[in-house]
C-alpha cells in the first residue's frame, strides 16, 4: 500500500472520529430550555340589565372603537309605558307637595272670610233678637217657651261663627306641617320610581366600557336581548400580558421584577417584558413524582409578564417564547 492510501485512511480515520466526538458531545449536552406561553388581554362583554329587541347596531367585529363610543342599543315598548306611567305619578305628587306648601288660594281665603262674616252678622242678629225677648218676657208679654226658643238660636249663631272664624284661620295658615311632609314624601316617591325607570332606559344606549377591539357581536338588530345577555365583546390590547406555567424545579429562575426578553414567532421578534405576578395553579396541575422523574410531587405555577411598551399588531392567543438560558434569569 503505498504512501497516498495512507493519508487517505488516516483522514477518512479522522473524520469519522470527529464525527463521533460531535455526535457524543450533543447527545450528552443538554438542550436549550424553552418554555411555551401565549398572549392575553383584558377582555369585556357588554350586556344590558334591560329586556328589549336589539333596535341598532354600532359596529362589527375587527372595529376600533374608543370609550363611551356606542356599541348597540336596545328598544323596550314595556319600559317606556312604565316610565309614562311614573312621570304621570311624579306629576300628580308634585301637584299635591305645591298645593300643601301654597295652601289654599285666594278665592277660597276670601270666600272662607265671606262665610265667617255672615256667620259674625248672624250671630249679632240672634244676639239682639234674643235681648228684645228677654225684655218682652220680663214684662210678661212672650211665653218662657219663646225666650228658650231665641236664646237656643242665639247660642246656635255663636257656634256658627266660631266655626266659620275657624275655617277663615285654615285657609290663612294653609296646609299643617304634617301634611306638607307627607306630601313631600309622596312627591320624593314618585321621583325614586321615575329614576328607577330612567336608570333601566339608560341602560338602552350602550356604550363602550374600555377602548378596545370589538371581537365577538353576538346578537342583531331585531333578535331579543335577555337582560344581562352579552351582545358586545371587547378586548383591551393595551392591557395585555403573557402567561406561562413553570414547573415547581424552574421556579428558582423567575422573581418577580425581572426583566426577560420574549420571542412572539407571529410577528418574527423579541420584545422586552418584565414578571409581574407569580402564583400557585390548583391541584390539579400538579406533576406527579411518577410523571416528572422526581422523588415529590412537584406544583405548577403561573407567571405573568407584562410589556414594558406597547406592542403593534399584538393579538390574544399568539405563542409566547421564553429561552430561560438565554436570559439568564
Amino acid at each position: 500500500m503505498n504512501r497516498s492510501h495512507h493519508v487517505a485512511a488516516a483522514v477518512a480515520g479522522l473524520i469519522i472520529l470527529s464525527v463521533l466526538v460531535i455526535g457524543l458531545f450533543k447527545a450528552y449536552q443538554q438542550p436549550p430550555l424553552i418554555l411555551q406561553g401565549q398572549i392575553e388581554a383584558t377582555e369585556r362583554s357588554v350586556s344590558s340589565k334591560l329586556t328589549g329587541r336589539i333596535d341598532s347596531l354600532a359596529v362589527r367585529r375587527g372595529d376600533r372603537v374608543e370609550i363611551g363610543s356606542l356599541l348597540f342599543s336596545i328598544h323596550s315598548a314595556v319600559v317606556e309605558a312604565k316610565r309614562r306611567q311614573a312621570l304621570g305619578g311624579f306629576d300628580a305628587a308634585s301637584a299635591q307637595q305645591r298645593q300643601a306648601e301654597t295652601g289654599a288660594r285666594v278665592q277660597e281665603i276670601s270666600a272662607a272670610k265671606d262665610q265667617w262674616l255672615k256667620a259674625q252678622a248672624a250671630n249679632k242678629l240672634r244676639k239682639s233678637t234674643y235681648q228684645r225677648v228677654e225684655n218682652l218676657y220680663q214684662e210678661g208679654v212672650v211665653s218662657e217657651q219663646k225666650r228658650d226658643e231665641a236664646r237656643t238660636q242665639w247660642q246656635a249663631a255663636q257656634y256658627t261663627e266660631q266655626a266659620a272664624l275657624a275655617m277663615y284661620q285654615i285657609a290663612q295658615e294653609g296646609a299643617r306641617d304634617e301634611t306638607k311632609a307627607a306630601a313631600l314624601g309622596q312627591q320624593e316617591m314618585a321621583q325614586g320610581a321615575l329614576d328607577e325607570v330612567d336608570a333601566y332606559l339608560a341602560d338602552s344606549q350602550m356604550t363602550a366600557p374600555i377602548s378596545g377591539e370589538v371581537t365577538e357581536v353576538l346578537l342583531q338588530p331585531g333578535e331579543l336581548a335577555p337582560a344581562g345577555f352579552p351582545v358586545v365583546s371587547m378586548v383591551d390590547m393595551n392591557d395585555s400580558w403573557a402567561v406561562f406555567q413553570l414547573r415547581e424545579d424552574l421556579l428558582s429562575r423567575v422573581k418577580q421584577g425581572d426583566r426577560v426578553n420574549l420571542r412572539i414567532p407571529a410577528l418574527d421578534a423579541e420584545f422586552p417584558y418584565r414578571v409581574a405576578h407569580i402564583s400557585a395553579l390548583g391541584d390539579f396541575a400538579t406533576w406527579r413524582a411518577t410523571e416528572s422523574g422526581h422523588d415529590f410531587d412537584m406544583r405548577t405555577f403561573e407567571v405573568e409578564l407584562r410589556p414594558i411598551k406597547p406592542i403593534a399588531d399584538l393579538k390574544v392567543g399568539m405563542s409566547v417564547l421564553l429561552d430561560l438560558e438565554q436570559n439568564d434569569l
